[in-house]
């Protein structure tokens, strides 16, 4: 699990699909991942109060947030055995977490603000000055934070999701990780390196 929770949090952007009163829906939002509540953690997102999901869907229903941590493009020439025996055909590879739950809805104030100054710190950790919400003017937080409503999803099951050639001899495997971290898909390079590695 602690894989997965790393990989929501490294690719915090997730595509919230909900099935409400007006059907499929998918809306990509930003989440907080909080590891200790509940069994497989549970996320924090606001959506702007004009955006009907919030209304469309009640409290208690299930929905599906899935995120993508890294992908690419495969090509047959990048493997090794391709050029003996011509077999080989392109793919793409990827990295990604579903996360299963039950969402309840915060029309709260208090909620998301609370929300927005925890995105706000973790994004804003890594830059030379942080951004914090006191440095915009009171009424203009007060106003931003009215427009927005919270959502909140216990994960009831998370599922981790990887093609990384697992399917070939690890001498392609290797050499299309190779070909992928050379080119500047690092991530989804050395999790084929990794996956070439395993006995």
């Amino acid at each position: 699990m602690y894989v997965l929770h790393k990989l929501i949090e490294e690719a915090p952007l997730g595509i919230l699909v909900t099935h409400g009163q007006s059907g499929l829906d998918a809306n990509h939002i930003p989440f907080d991942l909080d590891r200790k509540k509940g069994e497989f953690g549970t996320l924090h997102c606001h959506v702007a109060r004009n955006n009907p999901v919030w209304q469309d869907i009640a409290t208690g229903e299930e929905v599906l947030v899935v995120f993508r941590s890294a992908d690419a493009y495969i090509s047959p020439n990048w493997y090794p055995s391709k050029q003996e025996l011509h077999k080989q055909v392109p793919t793409w590879n990827y990295l990604v977490a579903h996360a299963h739950g039950r969402v309840t809805v915060h029309d709260s104030e208090a909620y998301v603000r609370r929300n927005v100054a925890r995105l706000t710190h973790v994004h804003e950790a890594s830059h030379p000055v942080p951004w914090k919400m006191g440095d915009a003017p009171k009424d203009y937080i007060d106003a931003m934070a009215k427009a927005i409503v919270g959502l909140e999803i216990g994960i009831t099951q998370l599922v981790g999701k990887a093609k990384l050639s697992q399917n070939k001899e690890k001498r392609d495997i290797r050499n299309a990780g190779e070909t992928l971290i050379a080119q500047g898909d690092e991530q989804i390079g050395q999790a084929m390196l990794a996956a070439a590695a395993k006995p």
